[in-house]
């Protein structure tokens, strides 16, 4: 026979299923990812404005060193030549001065003229490339081709000025030489013929050779071709703006604008605390999300769906019902416990009791326990009516007792049935405020009560205060066969989801699930404090000292139809659709 009846295990880590859920995630920003692009198309505007009136003109120059072959093979240029110093010269005040004289601007405007000048070099060649931006094309042209003589001249003056100096200094060093090789050959023409006349003659030979090594080196300088390069491309008038254009500067922003956008939303996805998907929240339950109640539109909200406007919510507790019913955890026993983490347990309440309506729909016989003993409100939010007494309350010789339980600690004995309209009924125990919480959960009644799911085709379904406020869900966990966690995803973090896990599994409990919700209306978000309307101010209010704590207010509720009840007979009732629930 095949089993039908699975557990429901948190879905596998699969690679591409996390990237697309990022990707959705990083969709939830939109106002970053919007402000991102707002951003580029202003950044786009203004560049498209700034640019829309300039102009580029461009004038190259290759360099030469100076050389007496032009043809000889063996002379490297860029040996004689750093590209990166005559670059760094190119862009000199000097070289802007002697622009500055040619072009006639004044000393106020001289740091304008210097900043519009950009000097490049194509990779692997000798060339300077002197690009000048101006507003109108003619004055870019008139001011690059006027930077690059300026610069050749310059560069001209340098080189002559090297050259001259190094001949200087050769004549400088010749010149005593070819004074003291005059006096010898005096002094050798007056000598008679001899040993000292041989002397003397060895020595002119070698003044004279040596003024003729400084004769050779100054006439090599002097034939050397000194020019500093030559123009191959002179600037002309641009014919249209350097701009790429409004329309493309538009383009252009917008796509920045959007990386930045993603980026930025990346970043706040990196670092939120919160679970921001239902893959998050499985990851960090290890249960799967059973469902996500859909936004509530009439804004207080019913506590029992059934028969409302939107069938959309009631057909959601159906399928989270549904999925219960065929997880083999829950089957076997049928004992639900529902907590929220923290805050308001409002719409714990509303996941609990539509729970029961939704298996009481299926016929089973339903029980709902509010062991929410600190703010019991159910009763009086719900249409209920007396109903018979569990069988831990009968007195002796199975004859019920009268009033309440003798014992005035919870449970006392009260059962209540709930009328779900079309739904059927099932019933109630409600909460009472009681001296000692955690012995009322755990006494033997509490116990007898919950085992009423061990009768065939009963279900118990117990209410639990939030798990990280009060430790009560805990004393329980032991006694109900899986926990429903209900929560605001965007209003816990996923610290809290590991650690309600880690605290039902240290109690000997199961997580099954998690039923989602968007915020609920007026609560601002992250915050889970109650609101409470009449109902949880009546619930919260302190008993003063001597005096019996005030009772919960009922919530006001339309009467249904005449047909459907006899006013004043015992049995009246309250149709499903009409009860409203408050805030707790």
């Amino acid at each position: 026979m095949i089993e039908t009846n699975r557990p429901a295990a948190a879905p596998a880590d699969d690679e591409p299923d996390l990237l697309r859920d990022q990707f959705r995630q990083l969709l939830r920003y939109r106002r970053l990812i919007g402000a991102g692009i707002g951003v580029g198309l202003l950044g786009g505007v203004y560049l498209g404005i700034s640019t829309a009136d300039t102009y580029v003109a461009t004038a190259d120059v290759v360099l030469r060193a100076p050389t007496d072959d032009p043809f000889n093979p063996s002379l490297a240029p860029d040996k004689a030549i750093n590209i990166g110093s005559e670059r760094q010269v190119a862009l000199s005040s000097s070289i802007a001065n002697e622009a500055a004289k040619k072009l006639g601007v004044s000393a106020k405007d001289f740091a304008a003229l210097r900043s519009g000048l950009q000097v490049t070099n194509p990779p692997q060649t000798m060339v300077l490339r002197f690009t000048y931006t101006a507003d109108s094309p003619k004055e870019a042209a008139k001011r690059a081709n006027a930077m690059t003589e300026a610069y050749l001249l310059k560069r001209q003056e340098s080189l002559d000025a090297t050259r001259d100096k190094m001949v200087k200094g050769y004549k400088e060093q010749r010149d005593p030489i070819a004074k003291q090789l005059d006096e010898t050959s005096k002094e050798i023409a007056r000598m008679p013929a001899g040993a000292g006349r041989d002397a003397a003659s060895s020595a002119k030979t070698d003044l004279q050779s040596e003024v003729g090594g400084y004769n050779t080196k100054i006439t090599k300088l002097e034939a050397l071709d000194m020019t500093p390069g030559r123009v191959t491309s002179a600037a002309t008038a641009p014919t249209a703006t350097d701009g790429p254009g409004i329309l493309m500067s538009l383009a252009l922003g917008a796509a920045v604008g959007l990386a930045l956008g993603l980026l930025a939303a990346w970043v706040r996805l990196v670092f939120d605390p919160a679970p921001r998907s239902e893959g998050d929240v499985a990851r960090a339950l290890r249960a799967p999300v059973l469902g996500y109640l859909p936004r509530d539109r009439t804004g207080g909200g019913p506590l029992l769906a059934a028969g409302e406007a939107d069938p959309r919510l009631a057909e959601e507790y159906r399928s989270v019902a549904f999925r219960l019913a065929y997880d083999s955890r829950f089957a076997d026993r049928r004992r639900l416990l529902v907590v929220a983490p923290r805050g308001s347990s409002e719409t714990a309440a509303a996941v609990a009791v539509n729970m029961a309506a939704s298996f009481a729909e299926t016929g089973k016989d339903v029980l709902l326990i509010e062991a929410d003993l600190r703010t019991p409100v159910l009763a009086s939010q719900l249409p209920t009516d007396a109903g018979g007494r569990p069988r831990w309350s009968q007195g002796q010789g199975g004859a019920p007792a009268s009033g309440r339980h003798a014992d005035s600690e919870w449970p006392d004995g009260r059962q209540l049935v709930v009328d779900a309209g079309e739904s059927g009924s099932f019933d109630l125990i409600p909460g009472d405020r009681a001296r000692n919480v955690p012995r009322a959960l755990t006494s033997a009644r509490a116990t007898r009560l919950i085992s009423e799911a061990d009768a065939p085709n009963s279900t118990v379904v117990v209410l639990a205060p939030p798990v990280l406020s009060y430790a009560d869900a805990l004393a329980l966990v032991d006694r109900v066969d899986g926990v429903l966690v209900v929560c605001d995803p965007r209003a816990i973090h996923r610290t809290d989801l590991i650690r309600i896990r880690e605290l039902i599994s240290g109690a000997g409990g199961t997580v099954l699930g998690a039923v989602l919700h968007a915020p609920l209306p007026g609560e601002k978000r992250g915050k889970g404090k109650d609101k409470g309307g009449p109902a949880a101010a009546g619930a919260a209010a302190p008993a003063k000292p001597g005096k019996a704590a005030p009772q919960p207010q009922p919530i006001p509720y339309e009467v249904a139809e005449p047909e459907q009840h006899i006013p004043g007979d015992g049995t009246d009732t309250v149709a499903l659709r009409t009860v409203r629930m408050g805030r707790r």
